[in-house]
């Protein structure tokens, strides 16, 4: 059976792995799922469809590395908490549990943002609460299939209470709510890898536009024999690895009194670190924890957005990129985030950076940010370069934003205008693997306008629920606000780069 043959004429493009902009008018014909050819527009013919796009700039899609969809409830309901103190309003004691149907419209409102905002490919790392429910599972994987969407879900997979991945808790947590923290019900590590392996048989990313990779949710919240299970399960699966590393300083803490060492450090020793395994923050590094990503081919995913409205503190972008060290982007969550928007974390990244040091030769250009967003992005994953490219036998995973528009005008430089400027509003045309996702500004494959109001009408049952449950959590909160305390009077190795403006 032949392949689908769809021409998109006479856009402007960000060509190659350099993003080269070329103000010529384009054709880009696109057979299957990849690339076939880009010449001079007028020049290709011999397609099943045509689409125009004058007027338009065509860009690779992006690649968000981390979200997590079980927060697209709960955006807009926190401000001004560290990430140790505001952890505990997602996962609350008293369970906000959801159909599955609230399931799949909780995933979509991540999906219908991801891709009017220039996003392809979106890592999900999911929390499973209580217990492994398989229904819900796949109503959100359903969403991402009916959205077009291209997504690799994890299942944040832990073998340790929450409560045990703090130091001081012996100290500081009254013995009573400790002992009610540990005893919340939660899956069975081997329940969560089980899960992993059989949905990896239906749904591996290397040939599903849909599907898993392996998530451990922190170090710090699994054992060593644990992590050592999950490395094997992704060695053994061929799957990506995510998980989230250094975030705080209070993690620096933590790792010098978990294993003598910072986390990072640890992950080298008992040789977590590979290629396509992406350490999620990684804020809090010292130069050694820099060789040993460079050395071992993993990723430092970098969350801008997340980690300045946390306060976490701003990534030593330029000492990993001089180091070599794959750097990638990814979003958070909603819940901390309140959005998804890549093109947000785009023009974050490159904007930060801007107050890390005086010499302004350091600073994050606009094209190394979009280069994280796209072919890091790929990279971290697995994907190798096929993903984040416009050339020829790339991946089509595509967008373009109108060039008619304030944005765009005048034109000076497309990418930096792209990533200082453009938030999506221009965007109007999306294709994932070969197949439109969205047209004339229209998404293709759902009705957005009856999702959202379905949307609006189940939260409005919800919302009285989530906020008995974060009332319900002031105990906890007040006992981790003393650890945060705690950690913050602890030094930490002097080499550390500073995160955090004095």
């Amino acid at each position: 059976m032949s392949k689908k043959r769809t021409l998109l004429r006479h856009a402007r493009a960000l060509l190659g792995d350099g993003h080269v902009y070329d103000p010529r008018p384009l054709d880009v014909l696109v057979e299957g799922d990849r690339i076939a050819a880009i010449e001079p527009a007028g020049t290709l013919a011999g397609a099943d469809a045509v689409i125009e796009l004058p007027n338009r700039l065509l860009v690779p899609g992006l690649v968000n590395g981390h979200q997590h969809s079980h927060e697209h409830f709960q955006r807009g309901r926190t401000e001004n908490l560290p990430l140790e103190l505001w952890m505990h309003l997602v996962r609350t004691r008293m369970p906000v549990p959801l159909t599955p149907r609230q399931a799949y419209l909780r995933t979509m409102i991540g999906a219908i943002e991801s891709l009017r905002t220039g996003c392809t490919t979106v890592v999900d790392d999911m929390a499973l609460g209580g217990a492994i429910d398989r229904e819900r599972i796949e109503a959100s994987l359903q969403a991402y299939d009916d959205a077009g969407i291209r997504a690799l879900v994890g299942f944040a997979m832990m073998d340790k209470p929450i409560v045990d991945n703090f130091p001081f808790v012996e100290s500081l947590v009254p013995p009573e709510l400790a002992a009610e923290l540990r005893n919340a019900p939660r899956p069975a590590p081997t329940e969560c890898l089980a899960l992993v392996r059989d949905l990896a048989r239906s749904r591996h990313p290397a040939s599903r536009r849909v599907g898993v990779l392996v998530s451990a949710s922190a170090p710090q919240r699994c054992t060593e024999p644990f992590l050592r299970e999950v490395r094997t399960l992704a060695d053994d699966l061929a799957l990506p690895v995510i998980t989230h590393v250094q975030e705080t300083r209070l993690q620096v803490v933590t790792g010098q009194l978990f294993y003598g060492c910072p986390i990072v450090e640890y992950l080298d020793r008992i040789g977590f670190l590979k290629p396509a395994t992406s350490l999620v923050h990684a804020v809090w590094l010292n130069p050694r924890e820099i060789e040993a990503l460079a050395r071992t081919g993993a990723t430092a995913q970098h969350n801008p957005w997340s980690n300045l409205l946390l306060g976490s503190g701003v990534q030593p972008v330029r000492e990993l990129l001089e180091a070599g060290v794959n750097v990638s982007l990814g979003s958070d969550g909603s819940c901390s985030t309140v959005t998804v928007n890549m093109l947000n974390v785009l023009g974050s990244a490159a904007a930060v950076s801007k107050i890390r040091g005086d010499d302004h030769s350091r600073w994050l250009s606009a094209q190394e940010a979009l280069h994280a967003g796209t072919l890091a992005g790929g990279k971290a994953l697995g994907f190798g370069d096929r993903l984040g490219s416009l050339r020829v036998g790339a991946t089509a995973d595509l967008v373009a934003y109108r060039t008619d528009s304030i944005t765009f005008t005048p034109m000076n430089d497309p990418v930096r205008q792209l990533v200082y400027a453009e938030r999506g509003a221009g965007l109007d045309f999306s294709m994932v693997d070969g197949e439109i996702a969205i047209q004339g500004g229209r998404l293709a494959r759902i009705d957005e306008a009856a999702l959202l109001a379905e949307i609006e009408h189940e939260f409005s049952d919800l919302l009285p629920r989530f906020a008995r449950a974060e009332a319900d959590m002031v105990p906890v909160l007040d006992a981790v606000e003393r650890i945060h305390r705690q950690g913050l009077a602890t030094p930490i190795a002097p080499d550390t780069y500073n995160a955090r403006l004095p």
